[in-house]
């Protein structure tokens, strides 16, 4: 795989039982670039590591006054400059494929993810850890992935060395061959700690990223409460403590790599006091202790290595576990389904409350538990967050349906739906049916002033469908954000559409003259409407009222506010209190309780909107 190549077509499944044999899955599924990233580092590596017995070489032709050795020599020399070039060249490029190309994989699959999952994802696992996992994370993961390749072959590189010192010159190369694995091993007892510091200054790292993200997302509650300098205050300490953290693993690592430097230059110290000792005897000429005395020098750079993939995998291991533990998360139902892809038509049916949904009907439902709310229109959407009787779609269970024909069928809006940034053409452009055009959704949606605005805050955007929205659509309100992406559902068209409280921030008489658009525009489909606003439920063909989790009561807005304190109690946010004085007045008017004269009010005040609309 090339980085041109990228995105994989298949990212593969990944082994996310730890983060270790998540980096185990990676290595493993770029081996060939691996073995290339090998063979390079081993010729670059090797052409360094050969350039000392080339000088030793040309050194005893000098002495013994030979010009064919020194030729020689000087033709060797030249080899090792033309493998090195080439061998760190393509070492280079090798590397950081493996690393772009480890990197895109992680993303594909936490991208791969995060679409099966859904909402669903962000109640289980924090937005701020997602975001974390897939931008910093993913460059310690490929980093690591890529060192592998270039530690072995320095490894190795070593490794010939030693065997050829030892046959080149025994009485130096024992002392190399001893001095070596000191030099390897020393660090190791300090690993530990460093890791552990690592892993501090991640995971407050992490969570600086996080209060960080969730400040920009609430940034305009924050400004109305007078509460950026809280939040300010709470971010600078988070961000403190990470730099701590940094600067106390960033001093174990500097006493890794003084260590790195000093033991080298002992056992440099301690080779050349042998070789001249050698030398003096007679035992040894110039050439051979320059020789092995440039390899000792040389093999501090292989060395290096073993310091950065130390650190590499310090720094990774964390970040592989979150990623593991983001692709660890599984979806209640199964994602391939055992139907065949055929989008079911019919009555929308949850047998674990007993909601009917008709179809081509406008059904509103009401629930007292806004959580208990959301989890039902995910189990209506075929896609619910946790295992349970699955909903059905004319008599066809939904999680027996591929996830993409259960999605088709059904379309959930979210009561906090996200407007990704670019034009409205672009936001607007979704799969759909046909049968719905752009135009006739912003109109039921009644996105008119928003269109007003998007042109007016766009340079050079004469068509409102040009006109660029910001990231998260930040620049406009939560009405105006409500609309759009209520008309973005619109559009799809589905046999099914459930709405969470879409309309929560739009005042009443926009509300009113949105509950007319939809339900023109969405005569003869089924639509599943949840809230609790009585423009809506008024407008709706049937209202289901759900109590303690089951459906407590079936019939019309004005029914159910006559004949069912409960609801009435959650639609009019009326009190105990309130309820009692509301039957004793009615009792003293001569009404029976739950008559017209406890909700003449509410019934007038429904009249005087529909007028105005």
């Amino acid at each position: 795989m090339q980085i041109q190549d990228l995105p994989f077509p298949d990212p593969g499944v990944p082994d996310a039982r730890s983060g270790p044999r998540f980096l185990w899955w990676l290595f493993r599924n770029q081996l060939g670039g691996q073995l290339k990233s090998l063979a390079w580092g081993l010729l670059h590596f090797a052409s360094v590591s050969a350039l000392p017995f080339c000088v030793g070489l040309a050194i005893q032709a000098v002495v013994d006054g030979s010009g064919s050795r020194l030729a020689v020599a000087g033709g060797l020399m030249a080899l090792c400059c033309a493998g090195n070039a080439l061998g760190d060249t393509f070492l280079h490029r090798a590397a950081v494929t493996n690393w772009i190309t480890a990197a895109a994989r992680v993303q594909q699959l936490l991208a791969r993810k995060t679409a099966l999952l859904g909402s669903a994802l962000t109640r289980r696992v924090a937005a701020g850890e997602v975001v974390a996992v897939s931008t910093g994370d993913v460059e310690k993961i490929g980093w690591f992935v890529e060192a592998v390749s270039r530690f072995t072959a320095a490894a190795l590189t070593i490794v010939l060395v030693c065997v050829a010192l030892v046959v080149y010159e025994p009485a130096l190369g024992v002392v190399v061959v001893l001095g070596l694995p000191v030099l390897a091993l020393a660090v190791l007892p300090l690993l530990p700690r460093a890791t552990r510091r690592a892993d501090v200054q991640r995971e407050k790292a992490g969570r600086a990223t996080e209060l960080a993200s969730d400040t920009v997302a609430g940034l305009r509650v924050l400004r109305g409460i007078g509460g950026e300098e809280l939040f300010l205050d709470r971010y600078r300490a988070a961000s403190q403590e990470v730099r701590h953290a940094a600067v106390r693993s960033a001093r174990m690592w500097s006493l890794i790599s003084a260590i790195q430097v000093l033991l080298p230059g002992l056992l440099l110290i301690a080779v050349v006091w042998h070789g001249v000792h050698l030398a003096r005897e007679g035992r040894i000429g110039v050439g051979e202790l320059v020789t092995v005395y440039s390899s000792v020098m040389l093999l501090t750079y292989p060395l290096r290595h073993f310091e950065e993939i130390a650190m590499a995998y310090s720094f990774s291991r964390p970040s592989a576990k979150r990623a593991a533990r983001v692709l660890a998360l599984e979806r209640a139902t199964d994602t391939a389904g055992s139907r065949p892809a055929e989008v079911p038509t019919g009555d929308l049916y949850d047998p674990e409350t007993g909601l009917l949904a008709p179809s081509g009907r406008f059904t509103a439902v009401v629930c007292g538990d806004p959580d208990a709310a959301g989890r039902l229109a995910e189990r209506l959407g075929g896609h619910p967050s946790e295992k349970g009787t699955s909903a059905l779609l004319g008599g066809v269970p939904l999680d027996e349906l591929p996830l993409e024909a259960a999605r088709t069928a059904v379309l959930v809006q979210d009561k906090d739906p996200v407007l990704l940034s670019g034009t409205l053409r672009e936001l607007l452009d979704v799969p759909s049916s046909g049968a719905v055009d752009t135009e006739d959704a912003l109109a039921a949606a009644q996105c008119g002033d928003v269109l007003a605005a998007l042109v007016q805050g766009s340079v050079g955007a004469d068509d409102p469908l040009d006109a660029r929205i910001t990231e998260r659509a930040r620049s406009l309100s939560g009405g105006q954000r409500q609309r759009l992406a209520l008309a973005r559902s619109l559009i799809t068209d589905p046999e099914a559409l459930v709405l969470d409280e879409p309309t929560s921030a739009v005042d009443s008489h926009t509300e009113a003259r949105i509950a007319q658009g939809v339900r023109s525009l969405r005569e003869g489909r089924t639509t599943v409407v949840f809230t609790s606003s009585p423009l809506l439920l008024d407008r709706a063909d049937r209202v289901v009222f759900l109590h303690d989790g089951k459906a407590a009561a079936t019939g019309t807005h004005r029914d159910l506010l006559h004949g069912e304190p409960r609801y009435r109690a959650v639609v009019t946010r009326e009190t105990d209190e309130e309820s009692a004085a509301h039957r004793d007045t009615a009792v003293l008017e001569g009404g029976a309780p739950g008559g017209d004269v406890l909700h003449r009010d509410v019934l007038h005040r429904l009249e005087e909107i529909e007028e105005t609309a």
